[in-house]
Protein backbone atom coordinates (compact mmCIF):
# COMPACT_ATOMS: atom_id res chain seq x y z
CA UNK A 1 0.00 0.00 0.00
CA UNK A 2 1.01 3.35 -0.79
CA UNK A 3 2.09 5.89 1.64
CA UNK A 4 0.36 8.87 1.40
CA UNK A 5 2.85 11.71 0.76
CA UNK A 6 3.03 15.84 1.33
CA UNK A 7 2.36 17.29 -2.26
CA UNK A 8 3.94 21.31 -2.80
CA UNK A 9 0.76 22.38 -3.70
CA UNK A 10 -0.22 23.95 -0.41
CA UNK A 11 -1.93 27.48 -0.71
CA UNK A 12 -1.45 29.60 2.74
CA UNK A 13 -4.15 32.56 3.71
CA UNK A 14 -3.13 34.72 5.91
CA UNK A 15 -5.37 35.64 8.87
CA UNK A 16 -5.28 39.07 10.32
CA UNK A 17 -6.60 40.86 12.98
CA UNK A 18 -9.19 43.86 12.14
CA UNK A 19 -9.86 46.28 14.86
CA UNK A 20 -12.60 48.61 12.27
CA UNK A 21 -14.82 46.88 10.13
CA UNK A 22 -16.24 49.65 7.97
CA UNK A 23 -12.78 51.08 7.72
CA UNK A 24 -11.11 47.83 6.53
CA UNK A 25 -13.47 47.62 4.17
CA UNK A 26 -13.66 50.44 2.52
CA UNK A 27 -9.39 50.65 2.19
CA UNK A 28 -9.23 47.32 0.76
CA UNK A 29 -12.00 47.88 -2.10
CA UNK A 30 -10.17 51.56 -2.72
CA UNK A 31 -6.85 49.64 -3.14
CA UNK A 32 -8.89 47.79 -5.96
CA UNK A 33 -9.28 44.25 -3.87
CA UNK A 34 -12.05 42.12 -3.93
CA UNK A 35 -14.21 41.51 -1.02
CA UNK A 36 -15.00 37.56 -1.38
CA UNK A 37 -16.60 37.16 2.20
CA UNK A 38 -17.96 39.47 4.98
CA UNK A 39 -19.09 38.40 7.90
CA UNK A 40 -20.15 40.39 10.96
CA UNK A 41 -22.36 38.26 13.37
CA UNK A 42 -22.29 35.97 14.89
CA UNK A 43 -18.40 36.72 14.45
CA UNK A 44 -16.49 38.65 12.52
CA UNK A 45 -14.61 37.23 9.10
CA UNK A 46 -13.59 38.94 5.91
CA UNK A 47 -12.01 37.72 3.33
CA UNK A 48 -10.68 39.93 0.00
CA UNK A 49 -9.08 39.17 -2.86
CA UNK A 50 -6.57 41.19 -5.31
CA UNK A 51 -5.02 39.28 -8.41
CA UNK A 52 -3.42 36.45 -6.63
CA UNK A 53 -3.42 37.36 -3.02
CA UNK A 54 -6.06 36.64 -0.47
CA UNK A 55 -6.09 38.20 2.61
CA UNK A 56 -8.68 37.17 5.28
CA UNK A 57 -9.56 39.01 8.96
CA UNK A 58 -10.95 37.97 11.89
CA UNK A 59 -11.72 39.54 15.86
CA UNK A 60 -8.23 41.12 17.39
CA UNK A 61 -7.42 39.84 20.69
CA UNK A 62 -9.22 41.85 24.00
CA UNK A 63 -5.32 43.68 24.57
CA UNK A 64 -5.33 44.72 21.05
CA UNK A 65 -4.08 48.42 19.89
CA UNK A 66 -3.94 49.15 16.21
CA UNK A 67 -2.40 52.63 17.08
CA UNK A 68 0.98 50.64 17.43
CA UNK A 69 1.62 49.24 13.93
CA UNK A 70 2.54 46.12 15.20
CA UNK A 71 -0.69 43.95 14.05
CA UNK A 72 -0.65 40.95 12.11
CA UNK A 73 1.76 40.78 8.86
CA UNK A 74 1.84 39.38 5.25
CA UNK A 75 5.20 38.99 2.86
CA UNK A 76 4.17 39.22 -0.57
CA UNK A 77 6.59 37.87 -3.27
CA UNK A 78 6.25 39.23 -6.68
CA UNK A 79 8.58 39.82 -9.45
CA UNK A 80 8.31 43.58 -9.50
CA UNK A 81 7.39 45.77 -6.93
CA UNK A 82 7.00 48.88 -8.93
CA UNK A 83 3.60 48.13 -10.97
CA UNK A 84 2.44 47.18 -7.13
CA UNK A 85 2.45 50.99 -5.70
CA UNK A 86 1.63 52.42 -8.93
CA UNK A 87 -1.31 50.84 -8.70
CA UNK A 88 -2.15 51.08 -5.29
CA UNK A 89 -1.07 55.06 -5.34
CA UNK A 90 -3.60 55.75 -8.07
CA UNK A 91 -6.41 53.29 -6.64
CA UNK A 92 -6.29 55.82 -3.36
CA UNK A 93 -5.33 58.73 -5.46
CA UNK A 94 -8.75 58.17 -6.92
CA UNK A 95 -10.59 57.61 -3.76
CA UNK A 96 -9.03 59.90 -1.47
CA UNK A 97 -7.96 62.46 -3.76
CA UNK A 98 -4.23 61.86 -2.67
CA UNK A 99 -1.94 58.73 -1.92
CA UNK A 100 -2.12 58.07 2.09
CA UNK A 101 1.62 58.73 3.14
CA UNK A 102 0.96 59.13 6.90
CA UNK A 103 -0.64 57.82 9.51
CA UNK A 104 -3.60 54.82 9.54
CA UNK A 105 -3.39 53.61 6.85
CA UNK A 106 -0.84 54.24 4.80
CA UNK A 107 1.54 53.17 2.00
CA UNK A 108 5.05 53.83 2.21
CA UNK A 109 7.18 55.96 -0.63
CA UNK A 110 8.78 54.21 -3.19
CA UNK A 111 12.34 55.20 -4.16
CA UNK A 112 13.07 54.76 -7.91
CA UNK A 113 14.93 51.08 -7.83
CA UNK A 114 13.49 50.25 -4.53
CA UNK A 115 12.88 46.58 -4.18
CA UNK A 116 10.04 46.52 -1.41
CA UNK A 117 7.34 48.91 0.21
CA UNK A 118 4.39 48.20 2.65
CA UNK A 119 0.60 48.58 3.18
CA UNK A 120 -0.39 49.47 6.74
CA UNK A 121 -4.07 48.95 6.92
CA UNK A 122 -6.64 50.93 9.49
CA UNK A 123 -5.85 48.19 12.02
CA UNK A 124 -1.95 48.46 11.80
CA UNK A 125 -1.35 45.46 9.37
CA UNK A 126 1.28 45.64 7.52
CA UNK A 127 1.14 43.78 3.95
CA UNK A 128 5.03 44.17 2.91
CA UNK A 129 5.63 43.96 -1.30
CA UNK A 130 8.95 42.26 -2.18
CA UNK A 131 10.82 41.95 -5.25
CA UNK A 132 11.76 38.27 -5.45
CA UNK A 133 15.44 38.90 -7.18
CA UNK A 134 16.15 41.34 -4.12
CA UNK A 135 19.72 41.32 -3.21
CA UNK A 136 20.18 38.69 -0.28
CA UNK A 137 23.16 40.80 0.96
CA UNK A 138 21.54 43.83 1.96
CA UNK A 139 22.96 45.32 4.74
CA UNK A 140 21.33 46.43 7.25
CA UNK A 141 22.39 49.55 9.26
CA UNK A 142 24.25 51.59 6.50
CA UNK A 143 26.85 49.80 3.50
CA UNK A 144 30.16 49.04 4.87
CA UNK A 145 31.82 50.90 1.78
CA UNK A 146 30.01 53.72 2.87
CA UNK A 147 31.26 56.72 5.31
CA UNK A 148 30.15 59.70 6.90
CA UNK A 149 27.02 61.76 5.78
CA UNK A 150 26.30 58.70 2.75
CA UNK A 151 26.59 56.39 5.48
CA UNK A 152 23.89 58.27 7.59
CA UNK A 153 22.00 58.45 4.12
CA UNK A 154 22.02 54.55 3.50
CA UNK A 155 20.74 54.04 7.53
CA UNK A 156 17.94 56.07 6.89
CA UNK A 157 17.25 54.37 3.44
CA UNK A 158 16.97 51.05 5.70
CA UNK A 159 14.78 52.12 8.09
CA UNK A 160 12.23 53.68 5.89
CA UNK A 161 12.33 51.05 3.69
CA UNK A 162 12.99 47.79 5.00
CA UNK A 163 12.21 48.70 8.71
CA UNK A 164 9.53 51.53 8.25
CA UNK A 165 10.47 53.63 10.85
CA UNK A 166 10.71 57.56 9.31
CA UNK A 167 11.06 58.92 13.10
CA UNK A 168 14.32 56.75 13.05
CA UNK A 169 15.10 57.49 10.00
CA UNK A 170 15.15 61.21 10.34
CA UNK A 171 17.31 60.95 13.62
CA UNK A 172 20.17 59.24 11.72
CA UNK A 173 19.72 61.57 9.24
CA UNK A 174 19.94 64.60 11.70
CA UNK A 175 22.66 63.26 13.50
CA UNK A 176 24.72 62.73 10.75
CA UNK A 177 24.27 66.26 9.18
CA UNK A 178 25.43 67.06 12.77
CA UNK A 179 28.54 65.34 12.65
CA UNK A 180 29.58 64.86 9.01
CA UNK A 181 28.24 67.90 6.88
CA UNK A 182 31.66 69.48 6.67
CA UNK A 183 33.16 66.73 4.93
CA UNK A 184 30.33 65.62 2.71
CA UNK A 185 29.48 66.25 -1.14
CA UNK A 186 27.36 68.79 -2.06
CA UNK A 187 25.09 66.33 -3.19
CA UNK A 188 25.16 64.03 -0.19
CA UNK A 189 24.37 67.08 2.13
CA UNK A 190 21.34 68.32 -0.67
CA UNK A 191 20.00 64.79 -0.36
CA UNK A 192 20.03 64.63 3.70
CA UNK A 193 17.81 68.15 3.78
CA UNK A 194 15.82 66.86 1.24
CA UNK A 195 14.78 63.63 2.91
CA UNK A 196 14.59 65.46 6.13
CA UNK A 197 11.79 68.04 4.03
CA UNK A 198 10.12 64.80 3.23
CA UNK A 199 10.38 63.09 6.25
CA UNK A 200 8.74 66.02 8.40
CA UNK A 201 5.66 66.03 6.12
CA UNK A 202 5.15 62.38 6.38
CA UNK A 203 5.38 62.82 10.22
CA UNK A 204 3.45 65.98 10.03
CA UNK A 205 5.91 68.15 11.74
CA UNK A 206 6.26 70.98 9.60
CA UNK A 207 7.89 73.21 11.75
CA UNK A 208 11.85 72.69 10.66
CA UNK A 209 10.52 72.54 7.11
CA UNK A 210 11.42 76.07 6.47
CA UNK A 211 14.54 76.10 7.44
CA UNK A 212 15.72 72.85 5.67
CA UNK A 213 14.10 74.52 2.00
CA UNK A 214 16.13 77.59 2.94
CA UNK A 215 19.62 74.97 3.50
CA UNK A 216 19.24 73.19 0.20
CA UNK A 217 18.25 76.03 -1.77
CA UNK A 218 21.64 77.38 -0.97
CA UNK A 219 23.47 74.20 -2.30
CA UNK A 220 25.01 74.80 -6.01
CA UNK A 221 24.11 70.85 -7.47
CA UNK A 222 25.41 70.01 -11.35
CA UNK A 223 22.44 68.98 -13.58
CA UNK A 224 23.43 65.74 -13.37
CA UNK A 225 22.98 66.04 -9.27
CA UNK A 226 20.03 68.01 -9.17
CA UNK A 227 18.58 65.12 -11.82
CA UNK A 228 19.49 62.64 -9.23
CA UNK A 229 18.05 64.43 -6.62
CA UNK A 230 14.54 65.25 -8.64
CA UNK A 231 14.04 61.59 -9.32
CA UNK A 232 14.68 60.20 -5.59
CA UNK A 233 12.48 62.96 -3.96
CA UNK A 234 10.55 64.82 -7.08
CA UNK A 235 8.10 66.02 -4.07
CA UNK A 236 10.68 68.02 -2.27
CA UNK A 237 12.04 68.74 -5.94
CA UNK A 238 9.07 70.59 -6.91
CA UNK A 239 9.35 72.80 -3.92
CA UNK A 240 12.94 73.83 -4.65
CA UNK A 241 13.33 73.79 -9.01
CA UNK A 242 11.87 77.34 -8.65
CA UNK A 243 14.68 78.85 -6.79
CA UNK A 244 17.24 76.57 -8.46
CA UNK A 245 15.91 77.80 -12.16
Amino acid sequence: MTEPRVLPNETTVPLLPCAFVDETLEFYQALGFEVTYRMTKPYLYLAFRFSGIDLHFGKPPTSYDPARDDGGGCLVLVDAVAPYHAAFSAALRATYGKVLGTGQPRITRFRPGASRFTVVDPSGNSLIFIQRDEPKDLEYGGAAGLTGLAKALDNARILREFKDDDRAALRSITSGLRRHRDGATALDQALAFANLIELATELNEPEPIDGWLTELRAITLSDTEWQRLAGELPAVASRVRPAAE
